[in-house]
């Protein structure tokens, strides 16, 4: 039999337009910010649940989705994809553009086939 071997498995793409956080320009009178701007990852994942529940979806099962997205991804229970670049930790910082399209990534081990 043969080892098993880790393994990521695609499950899911979601492209979520990023916001743009308007109190910074004016504050910093700078239009850097009106290009890119920062997100924590907690934030594009809870953008990104959004988009894909839809606007017509209860607040009750949005919240109890994120809660339990974030906590997933606390565990490590799997990773995020944001436009190429992987995320394991919720509180990282992403500088975004326009829109941005996030991809989970479960972390399990593929066992070898018999």
């Amino acid at each position: 039999m043969k080892p098993r071997a880790p393994a990521r498995t695609v499950t899911g793409m979601i492209r979520v337009s990023v916001p743009i956080d308007v109190r910074a320009v004016i504050e910093t009178d700078s239009p850097a910010f009106a290009l890119a701007t920062p997100l924590r990852v907690d934030d594009l994942v809870a953008l990104a649940i959004n988009e894909a529940l839809g606007p017509r979806a209860p607040q009750d099962k949005r919240a109890r989705a994120i809660r339990a997205t974030l906590g997933g991804l606390r565990e490590g229970t799997f990773v995020v994809d944001v436009d190429g670049r992987t995320y394991e930790r919720a509180e990282d910082v992403v500088v975004c553009a326009g829109s941005v399209t996030l991809r989970f990534f479960i972390e399990r081990e593929m066992r070898a086939p018999r």
